[in-house]
């Protein structure tokens, strides 16, 4: 795993204590796609956050003139995700591919939370979005996330099939978000709107593993 060129100061705090295993909660596509070998799996909760479109994409789902709209957990509420754990001797290399996979840009921090789950709580390493990022939007209601969600288009392909991936992986790992349904069931409205609208031309892609 590539750490990138991710600052060793932000992946060494974010090192559990020496010798305990690290936990790791996941609540978009890395919880389908983790990208590192872990223990153990387990659904879990976390209060405090929720998640939600609030993160506006520029290059790959969407463009500068029409930008996307990609997931990121913002405060309040409650999400459901699933909570990895990680052997203490593969710590190292995992936290410092999570912070090359999360940070390429700092819309997203690192924290420690508690989740609450079937076995117990544990605290996980865990990214949510920085409101004083630029990239930060408050989460529209269905009806106007659906319609922005229809117009973008970015260098890894329409916002629309990100949003309903994502949808379609939560409902086969039987995790219900019922505002992200509430968006989908306004997309064929929306979809026939942005038909009637110009679209922008996609950006060049910058590098980067976020869907940002």
């Amino acid at each position: 795993m590539n750490a990138g060129g991710c600052d060793p100061l932000i992946w060494q705090a974010l090192l559990p204590p020496a010798g305990e295993d690290l936990w790791v909660f996941g609540y978009g596509s890395l919880m389908w796609r983790p990208g590192f070998i872990f223990g153990e799996c387990r659904p879990g909760r976390i209060h405090g956050f929720h998640r939600a479109l609030c993160v506006r994409s520029w290059v790959h789902r969407g463009t500068a003139e029409c930008p996307g709209l990609v997931f990121g957990l913002d405060r309040g509420g409650s999400c459901v995700g699933r909570t990895f754990r990680v052997a203490a001797a593969e710590a190292e290399p995992v936290v410092r591919y999570l912070a090359a996979r999360e940070m390429v840009t700092p819309v997203y921090r690192p924290l420690r939370v508690r989740v609450h789950t079937p076995g117990g709580r544990c605290r996980a390493l865990v990214f949510v979005v920085d409101r004083c990022h630029p990239q930060y939007v408050r989460q529209p209601n269905a009806q106007q996330a659906a319609q922005i969600v229809c117009r973008a288009r970015g260098h890894s392909g329409p916002n629309i099939e990100y949003l309903l991936s994502t949808h379609q992986h939560l409902v086969e790992l039987g995790i219900q978000d019922p505002w992200l349904e509430a968006v989908c069931h306004q997309l064929d409205t929306a979809t026939v709107t942005a038909d009637q609208s110009p679209r922008s031309v996609p950006t060049p892609a910058l590098r980067g593993r976020h869907q940002g």
